[in-house]
């Protein structure tokens, strides 16, 4: 039976999740989020194309890829990331066998909203390029800095931009390899959105997503910067007031965590 308590807390949930999946849309392109419907079918799904039709792939290694991810996430303009294997030879590999692969992030984009050059900003300034073997406490082959391009214009705009990097201090050299794209292979489930799955209530703010749609959904790339604190500030602040509103209201899932 259906009381009317139950159907007025149904319809607040709807309202505030609307709230906060427009705000994520006014920040940046959603696609891919699904939010709890009412009756536990498969809720209300929010999908757009890239403005020109036709998306765009960047591949970067910049140490361990669980914070990698999340450092393109929350970029007006980017589609969706996920994290997998690069830059070796090993066929097939696993994360506890990665043979001479990089740990990578892949970012899928909209050309028409951002620049493939600002996502090489991003790179840089996620990560330390002149270390060798390692990245901080992440020592090891697999956390090297690499960026995988696709064709002539983005190898230019890649060497370009280490240039750029270089010349901001002589003392050192910068490490990172350049080298075209090959086999991008997906790491397992677990690692992907990995700052995002330590936030069980933000996961439940757009409805537990199976693993397939955790991975292409736009919301939840947003949502993993933000577990991160790696969106801008002002973006920040303008999603955790949206969530502090949601949470002030008592909506039943809060109640069971």
């Amino acid at each position: 039976m259906i009381t009317s308590s139950s159907c007025c807390y149904q319809t607040i949930l709807a309202v505030h999740l609307w709230g906060l999946l427009l705000l994520l849309l006014l920040v940046g392109r959603a696609s891919g989020a699904r939010l709890p419907g009412g009756s536990g079918g498969a809720g209300i799904r929010a999908q757009q194309q890239p403005r020109g039709g036709a998306s765009a792939t960047a591949v970067f290694a910049l140490g361990s890829f669980w914070r990698s991810e999340a450092a393109f996430g929350c970029l007006p303009g980017v589609i969706r990331t996920s994290v997998g294997y690069a830059g070796g030879s090993k066929a097939r590999p696993e994360y506890r066998n990665l043979g001479d692969h990089a740990e990578c992030v892949k970012v899928e984009y909209d050309p028409w909203l951002i620049q493939y050059n600002k996502l090489l900003d991003v790179f840089w300034a996620n990560h330390d390029p002149r270390e060798v073997f390692g990245q901080g406490p992440d020592v090891g082959n697999q956390y090297r800095s690499i960026i995988f391009t696709n064709g002539t214009m983005e190898a230019r705009l890649a060497a370009l931009s280490k240039e750029k990097e270089q010349a901001k201090d002589r003392r050192s050299v910068i490490t990172t390899q350049i080298q075209p794209m090959g086999t991008f292979y997906q790491a397992e489930p677990e690692h992907q959105k990995f700052e995002l799955k330590r936030k069980p209530f933000l996961l439940q703010l757009i409805g537990n997503l199976p693993e397939e749609e955790l991975l292409s959904s736009t919301l939840a790339a947003k949502l993993n910067a933000l577990a991160a604190e790696l969106c801008s500030p002002n973006i920040q602040n303008r999603i955790n007031s949206k969530i502090d509103e949601i949470a002030k209201k008592g909506w039943p899932i809060l109640r069971d965590i």
